[in-house]
Parts: structure tokens; C-alpha cells; sequence
């Protein structure tokens, strides 16, 4: 069976799935075959997304629901199992940032942040659990670099995806005996995105930030798609718990200091 083959059918349902990295991913899957169910909070994005799915021949639904609404995930990922059977990968990539010190940064900005990271992935998750492919379900959550490494003026994003990663290994632990393998993706700095370009909004930062990757390069939303494809294939079915940076060794580094961002 090679790597084009074994999607064919699949089912996939890409939580975030309507731009960026996370449609980078429900787009590779679909290119496999797949069928591909998104949900995202704008009704038109969603829309727009589901029509360029469908335009690589497959089967795509797109669902306009809130991962910080529990009751909404659950009834969009009941009607995409209601659809297209038992969930065989699972992706939830929704996220949300700004850059701002700890003392700049109201109680309801940081909540906001945390419950779209965070809390937005347990109720991905848990909802999906009961319509997954028990054995052989693949359960992806995007995080960050800032999940271990300490960054300035990102208190709110360095607290929510250490706890994604921290939730991904209790699932891994809790998932296995169902046969559910659980990991956590971590994109370093993918040029053309958002959170790029709320990082580094200038060019002298956005220089400084190429510069300062190992692999001097930005990555490419098909970098992270690639990964999503590989610890969702057979070739990585011992492989549970993991949190695998995609980052060209930019977090080798340590902590980083986003001063230009909020001076800018």
C-alpha cells in the first residue's frame, strides 16, 4: 500500500480547517482521497474552503461551529460520523494570538486565548472520542513552539499550548488501550501565515526572525501538512504521545523576546 494509497475513503475532520496551516493539512488529505470534514467560525471561510476541497474531486463538508462552543463541536462532528462513518484522523489546529506583555494584557484577553487553545481542544477532543476508529484513529493538535519555550510578551499562548501538549500525552496514556494514537504537531515559523505576520510585523523583524531558523529558510504550510500526513500513515503506528516540532531547529534556541512586535 503506498502513501497516496491508504487515505483513499478515510475519514478526516480538521477542526480550524479553513485557512492556513489547518487547511493545508485537510487539503493534503483530500489530494490522498480522503473524505474531508472542516469546522471553523465564519460561515463564508468555511464555505470557500469546502468549495476548493470539493474541487479536488473527493467528498468535503465544512461545518460553521466555535471550538470554544462545546455543544457546537459535538453536533458537527456527530453529523460529519453521521456522514462519512468512523473518524480515522482527527485534527484540532483553531488557535488564537496576539502579542502583548503580561501586565499589558486584559483578564479577558487572556481567557480568550486560552479557551480557543485550550479549552477549544479538550472539547475538540472529547467530543470527538465517541466517533473515532477504535482501533487505528490518528488524533492530531497543533501547538506551539511557545508550549516549552518561554517567550516574552506571550504568557497567554505559552500557558495554553503547554497544556495542549500536556492533555495530548494523557490522551496518548488514557487513548491507547483503544487503539487511538494521540500527538501533538508543533509548526515553527511558517512564512505566508498569520501568526507570522502578527509576530514579525515588519521587515527588519520578519529579517530577523528568517535568520535567527537553523535552516534559514520559513517554512511551508506543506511542511506541517507533511508531518500530519506521516503520523497519520501506517509508518507511524508505534508512534503515540509525541510532540514533534516542524521548525527548521528554530526552537533549539531557547526563549525568545518579541519586543519588536509590541514596539511595532
Amino acid at each position: 500500500m503506498t502513501s497516496i494509497d491508504q487515505f483513499q475513503d478515510k475519514a478526516v475532520f480538521v477542526a480550524g480547517g479553513s485557512s492556513g496551516i489547518n487547511f493545508a493539512i485537510a487539503k493534503a488529505f483530500a489530494e490522498r482521497g480522503a473524505r474531508v470534514a472542516i469546522a471553523s467560525r465564519t460561515p463564508e471561510r468555511v464555505q470557500a474552503a469546502v468549495a476548493q476541497l470539493r474541487e479536488l474531486g473527493g467528498e468535503a463538508l465544512g461545518f460553521a461551529a466555535d471550538v470554544r462552543d462545546a455543544d457546537a463541536i459535538a453536533e458537527a462532528l456527530g453529523n460529519a460520523h453521521a456522514a462519512f462513518g468512523d473518524i480515522d484522523v482527527l485534527v484540532s489546529g483553531a488557535a488564537g494570538n496576539f502579542v502583548a506583555p503580561a501586565l499589558g494584557m486584559s483578564t479577558k484577553g487572556f481567557r480568550t486565548v486560552v479557551d480557543i487553545d485550550l479549552n477549544g481542544t479538550f472539547h475538540v477532543l472529547r467530543a470527538a472520542y465517541a466517533y473515532l476508529r477504535k482501533p487505528g484513529a490518528s488524533v492530531l493538535s497543533i501547538s506551539a513552539p511557545q508550549a516549552f519555550n518561554p517567550t516574552k510578551y506571550q504568557a497567554h499562548v505559552c500557558a495554553a499550548k503547554a497544556g495542549v501538549d500536556m492533555l495530548t500525552r494523557v490522551l496518548a496514556m488514557e487513548w491507547g488501550g483503544d487503539g487511538i494514537r494521540v500527538n501533538s504537531i508543533v509548526p515553527g515559523p511558517i512564512g505566508d501565515t498569520e501568526g507570522v505576520r502578527r509576530l514579525a510585523p515588519t521587515p527588519e523583524a520578519l529579517a530577523h526572525m528568517q535568520a535567527s531558523i537553523p535552516l534559514r529558510r520559513f517554512g511551508r504550510v506543506d511542511d506541517v501538512a507533511d508531518m500530519a500526513l506521516f503520523l497519520s500513515s501506517l509508518r507511524a503506528q508505534f508512534v503515540t504521545g509525541a510532540v514533534i516540532p516542524v521548525d527548521g531547529g528554530s526552537s533549539l534556541a531557547g526563549g525568545r523576546d518579541l519586543g519588536s512586535a509590541v514596539a511595532a
